[in-house]
């Protein structure tokens, strides 16, 4: 028996979905297939390398080069990129609406981390901001959120929701008390914000595509901060309440809208919590070692369980 023969009766037994078995048989036919998404994460890690080397000849030639140069440089390259998307954009709509072309994406993104490297130059070397760095990063998550909804790009909406991240973070920073309990609140006021943001823009039908990148950068930071505190001392059962509360959310989330990123999410921030209170008043390292593993092993079998069953439903 051939594994073609092999695939059909997985196929006919309902072990494999349709869809999985034209992918298992074209690759065992030979047949051609797509391999755009893996040049995609190429080009766009290209993308970031030549901004990182762009970044460290700013920080390492500034003296020998001077302002004038760089910033001339910077300028004309963040120009040229947003010119060409704006003069190659379709016109906006609320809907989702495709690339005009296939190297678009990269030039915006492109011309997004330019003015990261250039306005961040230009605050450490002039401090327009007279070193308030979070309105720095406001102003640049508001430039982001505009680029993003006006090109209809998740990943400039994720470059958005990161600065804006940031904001949060640096403004709690001139606090003047304990700074642990002020980030953790901070980061759940920054989860609760977005994804309310997300689910209200959706529900009014502007770029409603946009809720999963709300939603997933909104779980992971409201799952890290629910982690930190199980890790405090005091309060820790409260916190541990609140993370599997979350969990069991992003279970039910996940399972119901076919989103397995927010399962794999419950199941690790569920995993490393759990084990903080299991582990926590184990002495013996044979014990913890032993935790550990089990709770892994069950894990990792849930996880398979659920992905078979989201493939056989696909």
């Amino acid at each position: 028996m051939t594994f073609l023969d092999r695939l059909v009766r997985w196929r006919d037994r309902r072990a494999i979905s349709p869809e999985q078995y034209a992918l298992l048989a074209g690759l065992c036919r030979r047949d051609p297939f797509s391999v755009f998404l893996e040049l995609n994460v190429l080009l766009y890690a290209g993308i970031l390398a030549f901004v990182a080397g762009m970044g460290w000849t700013v920080t390492t030639w500034s003296q020998q080069l001077g302002d004038i140069i760089l910033l001339n440089v910077l300028t004309a390259l963040l120009g040229g990129c947003f010119w060409y998307c704006f003069s190659r954009a379709p016109a906006w709509s609320s809907a989702a609406i495709a690339s005009p072309n296939l190297i678009f994406d990269y030039v915006l993104y492109l011309g997004c981390l330019v003015w990261l490297v250039e306005f961040g130059y230009l605050e450490k070397r002039f401090e327009i901001f007279t070193g308030q760095w979070d309105f720095y990063l406001l102003l640049t998550a508001g430039l982001f959120f505009f680029l993003a909804y006006r090109f209809d790009n998740r990943l400039v909406l994720s470059l958005a929701l990161s600065s804006l991240a940031g904001w949060f973070g640096l403004a709690i920073a001139r606090w003047q008390f304990h700074q642990d309990a002020p980030y953790r609140q901070c980061a759940i006021a920054y989860s609760l914000l977005t994804s309310g943001a997300g689910v209200a823009l959706q529900r009014r039908g502007l770029k409603p595509h946009f809720l999963g990148a709300y939603l997933n950068i909104a779980a992971n930071v409201l799952f890290w901060a629910l982690v930190s505190g199980v890790f405090e001392r005091e309060g820790r059962a409260l916190w541990f309440l609140c993370l599997l509360a979350a969990c069991g959310a992003s279970l039910v989330w996940g399972i119901r809208q076919r989103q397995f990123s927010f399962v794999v999410y419950a199941a690790i921030y569920g995993y490393v919590g759990v084990n903080s209170m299991l582990v926590r008043d184990l002495h013996n390292d044979s014990a913890t070692i032993g935790c550990f593993l089990v709770t892994g092993i069950a894990v990792l079998i849930g996880l398979v369980r659920i992905a078979r069953r989201f493939g056989r439903e696909v």
